[in-house]
């Protein structure tokens, strides 16, 4: 009995220790996954994090200038701006303002009391200057003016929607199709359809150039808008993928009520596949505005329906000496895309995620 009592005792203290050893373990994989998203999420928003600030920094940017935007801070002494040194001496660090220049003596005046100049013993080039936090937001403004960027945006946002609505309108009516209709050779149909995905668009390039140059649609915004209104096997998968999973007694349930298969699709399916038709829109509008390679070609000599990206590369090119005149067209022209995003995220992810498995 007292060898079975020191067991159950050695247990009871053992039993505490594995316990806080598990939780140890679980709060270290936590810390490490975290740590590891975290680096990835820093990564991804590095370069966006550079053209912003970027954007907001002056046209000549020093060598001794910090990375952030900032400008050297000056002090008016008689009339005229003089720059800010941090200069040492016996009491400490001084911030005082260089007002002569010398090689091995300098005079300054210090800002709390600039009645009495101060000499000081030294080269000055070896100071370290002040610098103030100075985002020079009129870069946005002049980008704006300069390349025009109202006529550019709206541009973009025509193609860009007018494409989405073609899209989804399209996707769903042969997505519901796919999913609830008998159609005779249905799944050699829609195997064809997806083996259009890996076709590459260089394939097609010069065929649909060549025919659309013969029916006149270039130079217009024609060849960027029309093609999407007749689906997308892309998104024809992802919503064919949404609907199966929708039970099919809603639909018998409205065609006992009456409705048709039209009426059916606008008030039973869509209704439920609102986070796949709203994925499925933001993957189109976020593709049509960031293409240049279609644009490029077929408004080549339409400066006027240029949209984003072919303007940005026209002014990119020509205010390459002018960074953050770039940068700021940069952050300009992915405001719109990120905040839409940022908005829907929560019906993108839900849209993807359930499309990717079928129920």
């Amino acid at each position: 009995m007292v060898i079975k009592a020191n067991k159950m005792v050695g247990e009871r203290r053992i039993a505490p220790s594995s316990a806080l050893a598990r939780q140890m373990r679980r709060m270290l994989l936590v810390g490490s996954i975290t740590l590891f998203a975290t680096m990835i999420v820093v990564a991804y928003l590095m370069p966006m994090g550079y053209a912003f600030n970027t954007a907001l920094r002056g046209k000549n940017i020093e060598t001794d200038a910090p990375f952030w935007p900032a400008r050297p801070a000056t002090y008016t002494y008689q009339g005229e701006e003089y720059d800010i040194y941090i200069v040492p001496t016996e009491q400490g660090e001084q911030r005082w303002a260089l007002i002569k220049k010398g090689r091995e003596k300098s005079t300054f005046i210090d800002p709390e009391n600039p009645e009495t100049p101060i000499e000081w013993n030294g080269r000055w080039r070896t100071l370290d200057r002040v610098w103030t936090f100075s985002p020079q937001w009129q870069n946005f403004k002049e980008s704006w003016n300069t390349i025009k960027f109202g006529r550019l945006f709206l541009n973009t946002f025509a193609i860009a929607f007018i494409g989405m609505v073609g899209t989804v309108v399209s996707s769903t009516l042969v997505a519901y199709g796919f999913s609830r209709f008998r159609i005779p050779g249905k799944s050699i149909l829609f195997m064809i359809l997806m083996g259009t995905i890996i076709l590459p668009p260089q394939v097609t390039l010069v065929p649909t150039y060549t025919i659309y140059t013969r029916i006149g649609w270039t130079n217009t915004w024609l060849p960027l808008l029309v093609p999407h209104f007749f689906a997308n096997a892309y998104n024809v998968f992802l919503l064919r993928q949404f609907f199966m999973g929708i039970p099919r007694e809603m639909d018998e349930a409205a065609m006992i009520d009456g409705a048709g298969p039209l009426r059916t699709l606008i008030s039973v399916v869509i209704p439920q596949a609102k986070p796949a038709i709203i994925a499925v829109s933001l993957f189109h509008f976020f593709w049509a505005w960031n293409d240049f390679f279609g644009p490029l070609i077929y408004l080549t000599a339409r400066r006027d329906l240029w949209p984003i990206s072919v303007g940005m590369q026209a002014f990119n090119a020509l205010y390459a000496s002018q960074p953050h005149l770039v940068q700021a067209t940069t952050v300009m022209a992915m405001a719109l895309p990120l905040l839409i995003f940022l908005l829907a995220q929560r019906f993108f992810m839900q849209g993807v995620v359930m499309t990717g498995v079928e129920k």
